[in-house]
């Protein structure tokens, strides 16, 4: 089942793909026809919304455990189906197993990416008076982003405190003994993709709903893969072995005493982890944006 929707959702990727790199061909004839100047065409985005994961914590389920995310970013009609859209957002991840799991993992990550986009609208849209108010669209493009998995636990005098993943190594990243796992880099590229809804407010304001899938290349979002390698190993060859070990193997806390042996799976490496974004954002035109401030300026 889930090796099946793997396969689909890579179907939807190349089709998002191809529409990035095709769309130059079907909006070059209308290019030259256009005459309105760059502010014109441009639009300031602010967005706000939630982010969420989907991975070896959560069942591959899409919406749940959304946390808050925002950004901004800038948007560039090429003509009325077709826009270009770059934007910087900022959000957050995490999961944390039901304590009657025995594995009982969890982590939070904030993620930040930066993403070039194109747009794809189903009805005209713009700012002619003649064009709907409305459309839904596609999007797709291309985006880097950077995470870096933590985890929550307790030491001392039942003090709470957080551990960066990645250094520990967890399950062996990094080591002779295991030379199919490298260390993972905790900035990466990905490729977004989803769909949305535009609404036009005037000539001055646009209103947009979106969700957005981004397919990484990482199976590491959770900083779970593949399988236990044992606290004797952990202790031997990470950097805080003792840490490392105790969050490795979560287990002990629910069922005292046990302990997973080694090569037991840990996660599950077939389809690497995803994470989406959920957002309205706001667009205002450059063009009056940038009048009003040019006029501010002139009372003065």
């Amino acid at each position: 089942m889930k090796v099946e929707g793997g396969k689909m959702m890579r179907m939807i990727v190349l089709a998002c793909v191809s529409m990035v790199f095709l769309f130059p061909l079907s909006g070059s004839h209308t290019l030259h026809a256009q005459r309105e100047d760059f502010l014109g065409r441009s639009e300031l985005l602010l967005m706000g919304g939630g982010m969420n994961y989907i991975g070896d914590l959560n069942n591959q389920s899409a919406l749940t455990l959304p946390r808050p995310a925002f950004g901004g970013g800038i948007r560039y009609r090429l003509d009325n189906r077709w826009a270009l859209r770059g934007e910087l957002s900022y959000g957050s991840v995490a999961c944390e197993e039901d304590y009657n799991k025995l594995r009982n993992l969890s982590f939070k990550s904030d993620i930040f990416e930066l993403a070039a986009l194109a747009e794809f609208n189903f009805a005209p849209f713009g700012p002619g008076a003649t064009e709907r108010l409305w459309t839904p669209y596609l999007f797709g493009g291309l985006a880097v982003f950077h995470f870096n998995p933590m985890a929550r636990y307790i030491a001392g005098l039942n003090e709470e405190h957080w551990a960066e993943l990645q250094p520990l190594c967890t399950e062996g990243q990094g080591t002779g003994e295991y030379p199919d796992r490298q260390v993972y880099p905790l900035t990466q590229i990905s490729i977004p993709f989803g769909v949305g809804i535009k609404v036009r407010m005037g000539k001055v304001f646009s209103l947009a709903a979106e969700y957005g899938f981004r397919l990484t290349w990482t199976d590491y979002l959770d900083d779970v893969s593949k399988t236990y390698v044992g606290r004797d190993f952990l202790l031997a060859n990470s950097v805080d072995g003792a840490l490392a070990a105790q969050l490795a193997d979560r287990s002990g806390e629910v069922e005292p005493g046990y302990v997973n042996a080694v090569g037991i799976k840990r996660g599950d490496d077939s389809l690497n982890d995803w994470y989406a974004y959920l957002h309205v954002s706001l667009g205002v035109s450059f063009d009056v944006l940038l009048g009003w401030m040019r006029s501010k300026r002139c009372r003065k």
